[in-house]
């Protein structure tokens, strides 16, 4: 069973890898974005530790909805919304248990990417976030390895994608060969779960 000291070591590691990686986000984002990705993400994943250090929520729905809630409000242009969405939507679907299986964790999930697919009007093949989360989830029931590996190979895919949603898509065909730095983030996301299962 999956409990909040669980959550925070997701969120802390998704922390650490977005600190890690934030100048290739912001690269990858330079030619198809608003060259931001990075340094949006950063700040607010820094916000989340920060919260989380001092409310210290006590159940994995809390923790979640927490650090939704101030990615929504610290995370400039759409990632903002499209993470908190993610992210607090899962945590309600999780509700007020101490504890949650895996199971239900991969059920909250889903529940959560099909909240940012509402959203943002994304479905897989868009080149977006989505085309790393949607085979995380599929994968998830094969374990937080399979999952993290899905994720990493949906954002490589989305490289010869022409993006059809999202700030990329006004560039049409040049957008094509350049990987979706949203689909980038959404696999650290999904790594960083990996790594609090110790996987």
């Amino acid at each position: 069973m999956l409990d909040a000291d669980f959550f925070h070591r997701w969120m802390a590691a998704t922390a650490a890898s977005v600190d890690r990686e934030a100048e290739r986000l912001t690269a990858l984002d330079s030619p198809i974005g608003d060259a931001d990705h990075g340094s949006n993400l950063q700040r607010g994943f820094t916000a989340v530790s920060a919260a989380l250090e001092e409310e210290a929520p006590a159940t994995p729905g809390a923790v979640l909805v927490l650090a939704g809630r101030r990615l929504i409000s610290t995370v400039g242009g759409a990632s903002g919304p499209l993470y908190g969405t993610l992210l607090r939507r899962t945590g309600k679907a999780l509700g007020d248990a101490a504890e949650v299986s895996e199971e239900q964790l991969a059920q909250a999930l889903r529940e959560g990417v099909d909240a940012v697919m509402q959203l943002g009007g994304a479905a897989p093949g868009d080149k977006t976030m989505i085309d790393a989360l949607v085979p995380a989830v599929d994968a998830l029931g094969d374990g937080f390895g399979a999952a993290r590996t899905a994720a990493e190979q949906g954002a490589l895919a989305t490289t010869p994608l022409q993006a059809r949603k999202g700030r990329a898509s006004y560039l049409g065909e040049r957008s094509i060969g350049h990987q979706d730095p949203g689909a980038t983030s959404s696999a650290l996301l999904v790594a960083g779960l990996a790594e609090a299962a110790g996987e």
